[in-house]
């Protein structure tokens, strides 16, 4: 039995074939087709998933921003320019296969969950910090979607003065995403940074200007998993995206600011999967459709 899995961006669609046991046949990647009503992208992935082959018993799509995995509509989505998308239906029309929907950052938390860092916990997050901040949640063993509302954990305030693009002040994401890091820099040296990753890097080898960024968006992001330990009291908190691929140090100076009283102090992990786990968390998808 094989599925093809496919993590659909604002720039790129990653699509793969994978069996059972989610070890890959066949992959293909190429540049997200555009239009507002979602059949540019129904048709390119229903051409991805022929020209991959091997017949797939069933589909597993993920997308970002919001997504109701229920009813299998893109909500919204800005980096797609989607509204109201009934994408589940416009691919199971085309493939005439079981279709699964997903949400980019919660299929990548299912799949750190199930065969990565999260692996064997009920009470967990997995927190991707990239360009923005989302968070997957399980929650008694279940993951949480809360009508594909739930897990905007970078939108909680967290004390900046920085005006956020949702029209909100203080949003984490503003001073603690990969995307801030770099801005951040830029803007106190006057020298354009290389993404994130270079900014920690120069903070972990002694550069004073990298430290005084690195060391705000760390406590932006304990303010942050102090919120969501408070809430939700998470065993673990798996931490990924792109800026947490320079490792143990940025983790361990979160961990030292996390500064709980009363809560549970969840243990922090980074993500093991990387990349790719949205992708394999799609697979996850379309595999449970086929379970009897």
């Amino acid at each position: 039995m094989v599925i093809t899995a496919l993590d659909v961006g604002g720039t790129s669609i990653k699509a793969a074939v994978l069996d059972g046991d989610l070890k890959t046949l066949a992959t293909s990647r190429e540049p997200t087709a555009k239009g507002a009503d979602g059949h540019a992208v129904a048709d390119q992935v229903a051409r991805m998933v022929a020209e991959l082959g091997h017949d797939p018993a069933a589909v597993g799509v993920v997308v970002p921003g919001i997504v109701d995995e229920n009813a299998g509509i893109a909500r919204f989505s800005a980096n797609l320019d989607w509204r109201d998308v009934p994408l589940r239906a416009l691919l199971a029309e085309r493939l005439g296969i079981p279709v699964a929907l997903g949400h980019d950052v919660r299929a990548g938390g299912l799949a750190e969950f199930r065969v990565g860092a999260g692996r064997g916990c009920t009470e967990a997050a997995f927190v991707a910090v990239g360009t923005g901040i989302a968070a997957a949640l399980l929650v008694d063993g279940r993951l949480y979607s809360g009508g594909g509302l739930a897990g905007e954990l970078g939108h909680v305030d967290v004390g900046n003065q920085l005006k956020c693009g949702c029209g909100a002040v203080g949003c984490m994401e503003m001073i603690a995403s990969a995307s801030a890091v770099a801005r951040r820099y830029t803007e106190l040296t006057g020298e354009p940074a290389d993404g994130a990753e270079s900014v920690v890097l120069a903070a972990q080898n002694g550069d004073e200007r990298a430290k005084v960024v690195v060391d705000e968006t760390v406590d932006g992001l304990a303010r942050g998993l102090r919120i969501l330990a408070t809430l939700l009291a998470p065993e673990v908190v798996v931490l990924g995206g792109g800026l947490f691929t320079t490792g143990e140090y940025l983790l361990d100076a979160v961990r030292g600011q996390l500064r709980l009283t009363f809560q549970r102090e969840p243990e922090l992990r980074l993500a093991e999967l990387g990349p790719d786990a949205s992708r394999y968390g799609a697979g996850l998808l379309a595999l449970d459709l086929l379970k009897p």
